[in-house]
């Protein structure tokens, strides 16, 4: 077996699906029918069974599929070490990116990134904070922009910090929150527990005269429509010409939102998480740190 055929089973095991499989590995069923046959034979072993909802591997085969995914790991970090050796700045980068934060900031920083090393082959994840911290715990990813407050003992730095702030058309500017839609959105449980703690300072509830969209994009455009109001962030406010009001809770501390750099201990030691960790640090020069102006104290 080599790290093709590693690849495969994990393709395999994936999509449980030997069309699906194929296609995905630009092989013909046949070919890949064929492969696995003789892993079967040089293992002595069955390692999936058929069935009208794809395949289902048997327990030997399962085992195969563990040691093969040990195997590709260490033959991934082999290479990783081979290539922080390298005078030129090359190799892998895997790196995970909030959903917020790729969508307002990460195009320009991946294309300042991909100038200075074109070398690098770039592997991007964005999703949610949360999932990401998952995938940083088990070492998927060796660098992570993550959203809101997590527990690491990896390296970690604040990347930026920014206001929540109180939106709405500027006609709704003057009037009572509670005599309009508020329009909140989902985040991750830290945020929606300040929200809360918020909205209960200023003697609002969410769960009364609103509604829950699923995300930040969705919430500002019905903003802009007249809808309702919202709590978001100042990341997501540079085109909305509507009432922007920066956010206190009652004890004076403004109502921020942290944005932080997750680095894994050993990847740190990595050129290209090196260059990539100081291109992060760059933007922050030019980044999103307070919205100046009247701050919304309790209202």
């Amino acid at each position: 077996m080599d790290e093709k055929d590693f690849e495969m089973l994990r393709i395999l095991n994936e999509t449980r699906n030997i069309t699906r499989a194929s296609e995905q590995l630009y092989m013909t069923q046949s070919a890949l029918s064929k492969r696995i046959k003789t892993i079967e034979k040089e293992l002595n072993i069955t390692i999936f069974i058929r069935s009208r909802q794809g395949i289902r591997f048997t327990p030997a085969g399962e085992m195969v599929l563990e040691y093969c995914s040990a195997a590709a790991r260490e033959m991934e970090q082999m290479r990783r070490n081979l290539d922080s050796l390298q005078t030129e700045v090359s190799g892998t980068l895997n790196a995970g990116i909030s959903i917020n934060f790729a969508k307002y900031k990460l195009p320009d920083i991946l294309a300042d990134y991909h100038k200075n090393y074109p070398k690098v082959n770039l592997h991007i994840t964005t999703g949610q904070s949360r999932n990401l911290y998952r995938q940083m715990l088990d070492g998927t990813l060796d660098i992570a922009v993550l959203r809101g407050e997590y527990s690491w003992d990896g390296i970690q730095f604040l990347l930026s910090q920014e206001n929540i702030c109180m939106i709405c058309k500027e006609e709704y500017r003057d009037t009572p929150l509670s005599d309009y839609l508020y329009i909140s959105h989902k985040t991750d449980s830290t945020q929606t527990a300040m929200i809360a703690h918020w909205l209960h300072e200023n003697g609002l509830s969410p769960n009364t005269n609103g509604f829950c969209v699923d995300s930040i994009t969705t919430c500002l455009e019905m903003v802009k429509r007249g809808l309702g109001w919202a709590l978001l962030p100042e990341i997501a406010l540079e085109d909305f010409d509507g009432c922007i009001r920066p956010c206190t809770f009652e004890n004076g501390e403004p109502f921020a939102r942290r944005t932080y750099i997750f680095c894994q201990k050993e990847s740190i030691h990595l050129p290209q998480v090196q260059a990539f960790m100081e291109a992060l640090k760059m933007n922050r020069q030019g980044g999103y740190y307070g919205t100046s102006g009247n701050t919304a104290g309790n209202a």
